[in-house]
């Protein structure tokens, strides 16, 4: 059987829409854990992105972080965690925010600190606190740049949530996980199938926000 007999029998079958390991189910556990961890993420990532970005200072540092925690690997993250912590969200949020830091931290501080001087310094000139410079003149120009950092967090975090499984957790993992064991291929190419389709679901919403975020101007440029 080829890989496209394997998804039209996966998704063809009703037994796979329904219960608490149908497809509705096991998609909203992986898009609760995905958006948990890019929420996570984006919350140590954003705000000293865009404050070091400002003032541009802490940019080797920066680096030197970002290229650590890329450096390490997910799933043996996860397991450390988990002979740490036990089983639960929290050893599994760990390596996924771990994952997901570096793109939002570096491209946020790249995005502020590539804005014009121009306009930054005609801001100053006019008496404008430093908090105001940031989000209503140096944001808004940076904004596609960072919203880039976001969707690569959000793949990535998408595609790698599937280690949830591993820790007796659900989403989309938990079809290729006991696929493997039960050597049900058919569940395994579906599984990763539906990790396919979201990740181009969460394209098109980062195409979506930047379309609704972003001004014409900038988006232009």
């Amino acid at each position: 059987m080829n890989v496209l007999t394997f998804v039209h029998s996966f998704f063809g079958d009703g037994a796979h829409w329904q219960g608490y390991d149908g497809i509705p189910a096991r998609l909203g556990e992986h898009v609760r854990y995905s958006l948990l961890a890019l929420a996570l993420a984006a919350a140590i990532g954003l705000p000293v992105g865009l404050v070091t970005g400002h003032h541009g200072r802490g940019g080797t540092v920066l680096s030197l972080a970002a290229t650590a925690g890329r450096a390490l690997p997910s799933f043996g993250l996860l397991v450390l965690m988990t002979m740490l912590l036990g089983f639960g969200m929290v050893p599994v949020m760990i390596p996924l925010v771990v994952l997901a830091v570096p793109p939002i931290l570096v491209t946020t501080y790249e995005a502020v600190r590539a804005v014009d001087p121009a306009p930054v310094d005609a801001a100053r000139g006019m008496g404008m606190h430093e908090r105001r410079i940031l989000f209503q003149v140096e944001l808004p120009v940076a904004l596609p740049l960072i919203l880039s950092g976001l969707r690569s967090a959000a793949i990535q975090i998408v595609s790698t949530a599937t280690i949830a499984a591993y820790v007796s957790l659900g989403g989309l993992g938990r079809y290729i996980v006991d696929g493997l064991y039960q050597r049900d291929y058919e569940k395994v190419v579906g599984g990763a199938a539906l990790v396919a389709v979201l990740a181009l679901a969460t394209l098109a919403v980062f195409w979506a926000v930047g379309r609704i975020a972003v001004s014409p101007g900038v988006r232009q440029r």
